[in-house]
């Protein structure tokens, strides 16, 4: 008998159709927000799933190998595993901060000047919180201080 995971279907947090607006659809109307909403809450969920699989291969593969090369190897892996975990982390707090935006009303717009930031780019970066004119100021002004 083929196991339940066999049979799952994994639908990855950008196996998404893109939303196609009607004309003189309103910005971030029930569907819009409906559509980002499974988007965000996709994403984390595939995160969710990524940090539990770490902590199992972590526990399953920890060994106390009497070669130090081995043991270096292993540290060596572990750690670069919990680095990424670690940046999965703060990407799982811009997602929640994303999704309590949409409950507000204030998410798609931004945060700097206060315009759409349009559906394209948040389907490309959902936790964008500026427009792409803003981010683009903001990574000048990056380059420019340093």
């Amino acid at each position: 008998m083929p196991s339940v995971k066999a049979n799952e279907q994994h639908v990855t947090p950008f196996s998404f159709a893109p939303y196609q607006p009607t004309e003189g659809e309103e910005y971030m109307n029930d569907a819009q927000v409906e559509h980002f909403r499974r988007i965000l809450q996709n994403w984390k969920a595939e995160l969710m799933r990524e940090v539990d699989r770490t902590v199992h291969h972590m526990q399953d593969e920890a060994a106390n190998f009497p070669d130090p090369n081995d043991r270096a190897t292993q540290e060596s892996e572990f750690s670069l595993e919990l680095r990424t975990r670690d940046r999965e982390r703060k990407l799982i707090k811009k997602i929640e901060e994303a999704l309590e935006n949409l409950e507000r009303g204030d998410y798609g717009y931004c945060e700097t000047c206060g315009i759409e930031i349009g559906l394209r780019r948040l389907e490309a970066r959902p936790t964008a919180t500026q427009c792409i004119d803003c981010k683009t100021l903001d990574e000048i002004r990056e380059k420019q201080i340093g």
